[in-house]
């Protein structure tokens, strides 16, 4: 399944720099390194503690990267042939063309949430229920707020169950996933010590995952 870039540009509340605002994106990037269709891919410019993903964007676009989600500030007159969003904040845009992709679908959701054993229980899940549906899943642990929108983005109408995890380490982030996910089922594994220091309690921390 593809969007236009100027689609996205209105799903994200973007202002769209367009060479062609016509140009299908098909695949997420996040990470410089995994760049595998590029023409048809969409790069979100992430800040971190370690790296600010806008200084990769001239490598990105040498590679044949031509679409790229951006803060408002960045200069795009370099790169004539690209189309830019440009927004606020590239990984809220991320999260929200997350949302409503997972909007377009309306097959049963599976969340898994819990101090450990996501992945695991995820895996017996989907061994168990496999020979009975179609299922797209996290892949690995991606169940953070960059990798939940990138599991998602994978739903497609090829599959009839999914099966997401959720991880959270501070409060307020699970609000967003759940946008996200949208479960119609949720499942806990354990509540723990596990990310404690970014709560007051457990029972916060039960509470903001719940």
């Amino acid at each position: 399944m593809s969007y236009s870039i100027a689609h996205i540009a209105g799903v994200v509340h973007a202002k769209l720099v367009a060479a062609n605002a016509d140009a299908p994106v098909q695949h997420l990037l996040t990470d410089s390194r995994k760049v595998v269709f590029p023409a048809a891919s969409l790069f979100f410019a992430l800040h971190s503690t370690l790296r600010d993903g806008h200084s990769f964007i001239p490598e990105l676009y040498e590679r044949g990267v031509r679409n790229f989600c951006v803060c408002t500030y960045f200069d795009t007159a370099a790169f004539p042939a690209a189309n830019f969003l440009l927004v606020p904040d590239p990984l809220t845009a991320l999260q929200e063309l997350a949302a409503y992709h997972r909007q377009q679908f309306h097959y049963p959701v599976i969340g898994i949430t819990g101090s450990n054993g996501k992945t695991i229980v995820k895996e017996w899940l989907y061994q168990l229920l496999s020979p009975d549906f179609t299922i797209i899943r996290s892949p690995r642990s991606y169940n953070s707020q960059t990798g939940v929108p990138l599991s998602v983005w994978n739903m497609s109408e090829r599959y009839n169950l999914a099966i997401f995890e959720a991880g959270i380490s501070l409060p307020g982030e699970m609000e967003k996933l759940q946008t996200i996910i949208q479960p119609t089922l949720g499942v806990f594994t354990t509540i723990g010590d596990a990310h404690s220091e970014g709560f007051e309690s457990i029972h916060q921390k039960a509470l903001e995952k719940a």
